[in-house]
């Protein structure tokens, strides 16, 4: 395939293994080159191997791996972390209804291609390059993650929770571009936790500092954990909290106990546990990845129920945790209203889609348009509703 009159060739793995890590990295992550946090630890190496790994991709999951990687010449310039899907699950930006429309009219939906991070809604790079080949690269991955699906029968490529600058510029080789909406809380500078409240509506102050007294008043010890305090031991414990959780959201949980094994060997010092526990032992976690200036918050659960202590773990220590670290944003993950009281603001997220049936990709075009200038609307609307004090401007006589 020619891009950019320079010659690339795609190829497919069915595992990072038939990559060298450092190849891999050096297109994911090549900001951690000097042994600093990457941007985000979802591409990485490490995390996209422990999923594999430890069987939470792979065969029987419904995330086949197929991942991307362009060379040019002797040089790897460009991947991408994408999977064969037999379902829509675990995606977070879901097409359930794209899917039964297509079927309804005698097409066959799957499987597709996903060019995601498994079971993960954080917004990030897609389409890694190496830094010298952002435009190549890029362009490359993309279409020929189409052509591929193109000459194998393959009904769609989707490309979700991807950075606006890629979003913008995928459109350009014909890939749709949609919207959806998050909520994320933005360190403003604060100095601590009471700095924050103070920009808030007195309402709202006061209802956070409630709930903070009441799950901190409850005799629990509440522990922050990262790098080396996190111990074997503690996985036990919070693998229990995360099949609660996954049984009752999901059905079956998405990873499986051995990716924990996994992140305790490999992604220890990218981790965040917030731990509780009372008088007889640990009853609840919240599990958070570090990157360079954001936390992202993942999963959460509880084995016994204590008022308030889900927003004291995952919101409130989360803001602490960026405050204290000088981290710029944290997100919460995917859904949530209720995060919205909590400061945690509206904010867009992006996905994009190519499909191969021009009329269905033109019925989805005309979708995402409405479904664009809904979401806008919509975040517009929250925005107003949120919890910071308005600032009155007196118009001047």
């Amino acid at each position: 395939m020619t891009v950019q009159e320079t010659e690339v060739d795609i190829r497919v793995y069915a595992s990072l293994a038939e990559i060298p890590q450092e190849q891999w990295d050096a297109c994911a992550c090549p900001e951690a080159a000097d042994g600093t946090r990457p941007v985000d630890p979802f591409t990485t190496y490490r995390f996209l191997r422990a999923l594999e790994v430890s069987g939470s991709v792979g065969d029987g999951t419904g995330w086949r791996p197929q991942y991307l990687g362009a060379w040019a010449g002797d040089l790897l310039i460009a991947v991408a972390p994408m999977y064969l899907k037999s379902h829509s699950q675990g995606e977070y930006i879901f097409d359930h209804n794209w899917a039964h429309a297509y079927e309804n009219a005698g097409g066959r939906y799957y499987p597709k291609l996903q060019i995601a991070v498994p079971h993960t809604p954080a917004t990030g790079r897609r389409f890694l390059a190496r830094p010298e080949f952002t435009d190549l690269g890029r362009r490359a991955i993309a279409q020929g993650a189409a052509q591929l699906a193109a000459s194998n029968g393959i009904s769609s490529v989707h490309v979700t929770f991807c950075t606006e600058d890629e979003a913008q510029a995928a459109q350009d080789i014909g890939m749709m571009h949609r919207t959806t909406q998050q909520f994320h809380w933005h360190n403003d500078g604060y100095a601590d936790f009471d700095g924050f409240l103070s920009q808030l509506s007195s309402r709202k102050r006061k209802n956070i500092r409630k709930e903070r007294a009441e799950a901190n008043g409850a005799g629990l010890i509440i522990e922050e954990l990262t790098g080396d305090a996190i111990r074997p031991e503690h996985w036990d414990h919070f693998w229990q909290f995360y099949q609660d959780t996954g049984a009752r959201k999901w059905g079956t949980p998405y990873l499986t106990r051995a990716f924990f094994d996994e992140a305790q060997q490999h992604l220890r010092n990218d981790i965040l546990l917030v731990m509780a526990r009372d008088a007889s032992g640990y009853i609840a976690g919240a599990m958070n990845l570090i990157g360079r200036d954001v936390l992202f918050g993942r999963y959460w659960g509880c084995i016994r129920h204590y008022p308030c202590l889900h927003f004291e773990l995952c919101y409130y220590r989360a803001i602490d945790f960026a405050i204290a670290n000088g981290l710029t944003r944290v997100e919460a993950g995917a859904q949530g209203q209720h995060k919205l009281a909590r400061g945690y603001m509206p904010a867009q997220t992006h996905s994009l889609h190519w499909i191969g049936d021009r009329g269905f990709a033109d019925a989805v075009g005309r979708y995402l348009d409405a479904e664009r200038a809904a979401i806008e609307e919509e975040i517009e609307i929250l925005t107003d509703y949120g919890p910071f004090r308005k600032i009155e401007v007196e118009e001047q006589e």
